[in-house]
């Protein structure tokens, strides 16, 4: 392969590596409540007292990623995995959640050991999947009253002299809110005095330890408002990975600061908007469309933001009111999660429509839902997930770019994202189920569609054309529309109904989109999708090479579609237009070991055709 065809590589990939704060803003994370999700006997019919341990582990977390990874998810994120103090039978539940730690230098035993947290993390590296775990550093645990504590059972923090004195937080002082103690008198949250240097080297060394242990990706920071922010830079510099903090605060004025220290927070601001437009089909739009602005006029780092529906913390969107368990609500606020900036994050449960209200009742044992991959939330978020998957493997500049909103009526938002030639313009409402049909129509200036342009509605996936002025009108109902260029969808398997006639396959080789649009041009690069069906063992990754044959070249595909049923890895590489190439396969174990496929070569020639950007092809292992 010639050097310049080298040089244009690119993949889109969830490879086992740290990933930076724009790598992270292309996942979508699935949270896991670890006590709650999945038993390592298996059973689905576990009982489960909501403030007590359940029996969740890591090592039935384990035996259950495949409903993960069906969902379309490239990440997890973890309850955090310290040893916890014993609160069975208090008032306010036991430590089942992780939030209570008595000892930062041992593992909480109901989770597992030692080795299923190891191969937890090399079970999603295998599938191209990521780690991240939630971590406290804020306090320690007390089974007591405030002032009653015995700090000799904490570890390592065994001293009085470690912790702030107690007293109760004034939300109005920032000072208070670091000092002052979080909990209660029935289990004590003693707040440390992470000010101190013997504090903060001890956390910083743990932390760099932790991550290396146990092949952590990013981190999820619990109480980060409760903490003095010089706490952070040297934390973060230490761990080496992306840090996404949890920063309860509705005000963007009071929210937005936390940037300056974490690269990555959880949109509290933006959830109150959509809990308040979402909860009712008498809201309106317009509070959530002007903080959106807000908070672009505010900062560039709207897509390091976490976009969440739900959390552990939260009553579930079925709570909110007697209106919000309307299916219809439900997937117009999903769309908006997964479609606007940020870094989706979906809470375990949210796919089956567990409607627990507060702690604890929105912590549920998922087991007993039965994994059901059939319910129509799981294949909601499912379609969502693959279609930004698409849309990022397609333009990897999209999770770049800051959501354009608008309000299309009272009711109707409108929501532009993407640069132009690949932006995705979703219409979102919140009639409900019995809202009526309705006509809309967008002009060219608000979507950036051109004249006579096929578009694809991926939720109906119905075809639209645009007029000759470039305005897009449709019928509106009660679920969101989806809007993204139909050539753009050939030979991705999205509404292939309507991308059938622009898509030809052979049994063993190539699929190729192009357009029969008269004055189109030929790309200068084209997106081939490369699948190969082989089965793996944890730790070991497929890679491709590109016809140098150097495998330290090798770009490595992905495992975010592998399945035990369907062993697939696949990944995307923009390649010339016109090029022709020679590859094989090889799968690199963990130590660096190489294994080739057999022989002969295979070889590939990337289309040079009239609006052919992308091309597919798939075999098995040799």
């Amino acid at each position: 392969m010639a050097p310049e065809v080298l040089l244009v590589l690119w993949l889109w990939i969830a490879a086992a590596a740290a990933l930076n704060a724009s790598e992270w803003a292309k996942q979508s994370i699935y949270q896991v409540l670890t006590d709650r999700f999945a038993r390592t006997d298996g059973s689905t019919s576990a009982s489960c007292q909501r403030a007590e341990y359940c029996g969740g582990t890591w090592r039935g977390l384990i035996n259950n990623l495949d409903y993960i990874q069906g969902m379309g998810f490239t990440a997890i994120w973890i309850s955090p995995i310290v040893a916890q103090i014993d609160a069975a039978g208090s008032p306010d539940g036991d430590s089942y959640h992780g939030f209570w730690a008595k000892d930062f230098n041992a593992l909480n035993s109901r989770f597992g050991i030692s080795s299923d947290l190891r191969d937890l993390s090399n079970a999603l590296h295998a599938r191209g999947m990521y780690l991240m775990v939630d971590i406290v550093t804020n306090h320690m645990a007390y089974a007591g009253c405030m002032t009653c504590v015995n700090y000799g059972t904490l570890s390592p923090f065994s001293s009085q002299s470690d912790y702030h004195s107690p007293c109760s937080i004034d939300y109005s002082s920032q000072t208070s809110i670091e000092q002052c103690w979080q909990g209660s008198n029935n289990v004590a949250l003693a707040d440390l005095r992470t000010e101190d240097a013997h504090i903060r080297s001890y956390f910083n060394q743990w932390i760099a330890n932790l991550v290396s242990t146990y092949g952590i990706d990013g981190l999820r920071i619990d109480s980060a408002k409760h903490q003095e922010t010089s706490f952070w830079p040297a934390f973060e510099n230490s761990a080496g990975v992306f840090m996404i903090g949890e920063v309860y605060e509705g005000d963007p004025n009071k929210f937005l600061p936390y940037l300056n220290v974490f690269p990555g927070l959880l949109n509290y601001p933006v959830w109150y908007w959509v809990q308040r437009a979402f909860q009712s089909t008498t809201a309106t739009m317009t509070e959530l469309v002007n903080g959106l602005n807000t908070m672009k006029s505010g900062t560039s780092q709207t897509n390091y933001l976490g976009s969440f529906l739900e959390n552990h913390d939260q009553g579930r969107m079925p709570s909110w009111s007697s209106q919000s368990s309307d299916v219809a609500l439900i997937k117009n606020a999903l769309a908006f999660t997964m479609l606007a900036d940020g870094i989706p994050v979906i809470y375990q449960g949210q796919e089956q429509k567990l409607a627990g209200g507060n702690i604890p009742d929105n912590r549920e044992a998922l087991w007993l839902t039965g994994f059901n991959r059939q319910s129509d939330l799981y294949k909601w978020i499912s379609s969502l997930n693959i279609f930004r998957r698409t849309v990022i493997a397609q333009d990897q500049r999209y999770t770049q770019h800051q959501a354009i909103p608008w309000q299309i009526d009272s009711h109707t938002l409108g929501l532009r994202k993407g640069f132009d030639g690949s932006q995705v313009i979703s219409v979102i409402n919140n009639i409900g189920s019995s809202g009526g049909a309705y006509s809309v129509s967008l002009s060219s200036t608000s979507t950036g569609f051109t004249p006579n342009l096929e578009i694809v509605d991926v939720v109906a996936c119905s075809l639209h054309t645009t007029s000759s002025a470039g305005a897009l009108s449709f019928t509106m109902s009660s679920l969101p529309r989806i809007f993204y260029r139909r050539v753009a969808l050939a030979g991705t398997g999205i509404c292939p109904a309507l991308t059938g006639d622009v898509t030809t396959t052979t049994p063993t080789a190539t699929s190729v989109s192009s357009s029969s649009s008269a004055g189109c041009a030929i790309p200068t690069s084209v997106a081939v999708t490369f699948t190969v069906r082989v089965t793996t063992q944890f730790g070991q990754t497929i890679k491709i090479t590109l016809g140098d044959w150097d495998t330290n070249k090798a770009v490595s595909l992905s495992a975010s579609q592998y399945t035990s049923s369907n062993p697939i890895w696949v990944g995307t590489v923009n390649i010339p237009a016109g090029a022709s190439i020679q590859y094989k396969f090889i799968n690199v174990a963990s130590d660096g070991g190489v294994s080739w496929e057999s022989d002969p070569n295979r070889s590939f020639a990337v289309p040079a055709a009239c609006g052919a950007t992308t091309a597919a092809v798939e075999g098995s292992w040799r």
